[in-house]
C-alpha cells in the first residue's frame, strides 16, 4: 500500500523523490519504494527524511515505533514544569522568542502579560523584519467563550478588556509583512507559545486565573507526539479564527 502521508509531505515541501534521495544519501529507487510500496525505512533514514520534509517521523510511519518508543521520546519531550506561570523565570521567554528562526506562535484569551512588555512586543517585530513568522491569537472579546471565561476566572467584562487592550498594544507590529494576528472563538483548555519546537503550554484549570497555573516547557523530539499534539491544536484553532485588520 502507498505511504500518501509521505507522498503528500513531499509534494508540500515541493520536492521530488530524487531530491529527497539526495538529500539523505540514499538509492532514488528506494525512496520511490518507501512511497509507491510502503515500505518502511531504516530508523535513520526515517529520521532523516522526516527532518528534511518538516514533520514528525511518526506522522509518515505511525506503525514504525512501538508504543514504549512513543512514550520514551514523548517524556524527553519535556524540559521542565513550573508549578505557577508567575514562577517561569522571565529570561526563558526572551529566550524562548528570541531563540526563533522559523516561527513564532501565540493561542491565548488576552496574553496581556505579553502584549504589555514593550520589550517583547518589539522582538517580535525584530523577528518578523529578519523573516520569522509571527502568529498570535487572541479571544474574540465579544464572543460567548470569552465572556465564560472571565466569569471562571472571576473577573467577568475584564476579560474582554484585556483582549483590547492587548490589540492596542499589538498595533506597532501589526502591519508587519511577517505578522498575523487573529480572533477566535474556541474554548481553550491551554495556552500555547511556540518558538519553532520549543513550546510554554500554560494549563487552563477551572476558578484559577491562567498565570496561577502550571507550565509545561517542550521541546519536539523525533518520535514523540506531545508537541505534536499541542502543534496540531494551534493550527485547528487558526484555521478557523477571524484575521484582524492591521
Amino acid at each position: 500500500m502507498a505511504n500518501e502521508r509521505l507522498r503528500a509531505a513531499l509534494l508540500q515541501k515541493g520536492v521530488s523523490i530524487a531530491d529527497l534521495a539526495q538529500a539523505i544519501e540514499v538509492d532514488p529507487k528506494t525512496v520511490e519504494r518507501w512511497v509507491t510500496k510502503g515500505r518502511e525505512p531504516y530508523r535513520k533514514h526515517r529520521f532523516a527524511a522526516a527532518s528534511y520534509l518538516g514533520v514528525d517521523e511518526s506522522y509518515l510511519w505511525p506503525d514504525a515505533l512501538t508504543r514504549e518508543q512513543v512514550t520514551a521520546a514523548s517524556q524527553s519531550e519535556v524540559i521542565a514544569i513550573h508549578p505557577h506561570r508567575w514562577a517561569v523565570p522571565r529570561d526563558i521567554w526572551g529566550r524562548l522568542f528570541g531563540g526563533a528562526s522559523e516561527e513564532i506562535g501565540v493561542l491565548v484569551y488576552s496574553g496581556l502579560f505579553l502584549a504589555d512588555d514593550g520589550g517583547m512586543v518589539r522582538l517580535f517585530g525584530d523577528k518578523a523584519r529578519a523573516g520569522v513568522r509571527v502568529r498570535i491569537l487572541l479571544g474574540d472579546p465579544d464572543s460567548a467563550e470569552v465572556a465564560q471565561r472571565g466569569a471562571d476566572e472571576g473577573v467577568g467584562d475584564g476579560m474582554a478588556a484585556q483582549i483590547r487592550s492587548a490589540l492596542v498594544l499589538y498595533r506597532p507590529i501589526s502591519s508587519l509583512e511577517n505578522v498575523e494576528i487573529r480572533l477566535h472563538r474556541t474554548v481553550l483548555y491551554n495556552s500555547i507559545y511556540r518558538a519553532d519546537d520549543q513550546y510554554l503550554i500554560n494549563t487552563h484549570v477551572y476558578g484559577t486565573r491562567a498565570g496561577n497555573a502550571p507550565v509545561l516547557h517542550l521541546r519536539r523530539v523525533a518520535g514523540g507526539d506531545m508537541v505534536a499534539t499541542y502543534a496540531d491544536s494551534f493550527e485547528k484553532v487558526w484555521a478557523q479564527a477571524t484575521p484582524v485588520e492591521s
